[in-house]
């Protein structure tokens, strides 16, 4: 079994090729001497190989125990805190059904959990007592990246996986 490679055109076996390439098929795969020169990045759990630190941290996702509980529901099943909370913010989430619901609720969440508040945009804090309270009065923009200048996000989920793989900051929620 074999293909040509992108960069040199050579028929080669699929032993030329990283599984990473191969995998990316005919006309697009380049054989080990033509990635050579290239950095690879290999995951220290099952040996594959990445051609960015970014694909790599992507993948070692994969690795991760499924440890972490959802804050609304408490199903157990994530892989971290920013998976469960996508897991609310989809809005099938059975401690919040809709998005807008589901919205409303992360939101008053994070602005309840005091490890959080320095991530509300402008260190805004919301009404939360009794119907003071509606889904128009969060921002577009609630959450922010306090140590990137002016990075701010539309979802929670988002900013959690930001912090996660650019900060190494996976356990941000404190729940």
């Amino acid at each position: 079994m074999g293909r040509y490679c992108s960069q040199c055109g050579d028929w080669l076996d699929n032993g030329q090729f990283s599984g990473n390439q191969w995998r990316k098929g005919d006309g697009a795969s380049r054989c080990r001497d033509c990635v050579d020169g290239y950095p690879t990045f290999q995951c220290g759990e099952c040996s594959r190989t990445f051609n960015s630190q970014n694909e790599l941290n992507m993948h070692q996702q994969v690795h991760r125990p499924r440890n972490v509980a959802c804050p609304l529901c408490g199903d157990v099943r994530f892989r971290s805190g920013a998976n469960a909370v996508q897991h609310v913010e989809s809005g099938f989430c059975t401690g919040c059904r809709g998005q807008d619901n589901a919205r409303e609720q992360i939101y008053k969440f994070a602005n309840a959990q005091n490890s959080m508040r320095r991530f509300i945009a402008g260190g805004q804090q919301m009404l939360t007592n009794g119907n003071d309270y509606n889904n128009n009065s969060i921002p577009n923009f609630p959450y922010q990246c306090p140590q990137c200048y002016n990075k701010s996000f539309r979802h929670l989920s988002q900013l959690l996986q930001h912090n996660d793989q650019k900060h190494n900051q996976r356990n941000m929620i404190g729940y």
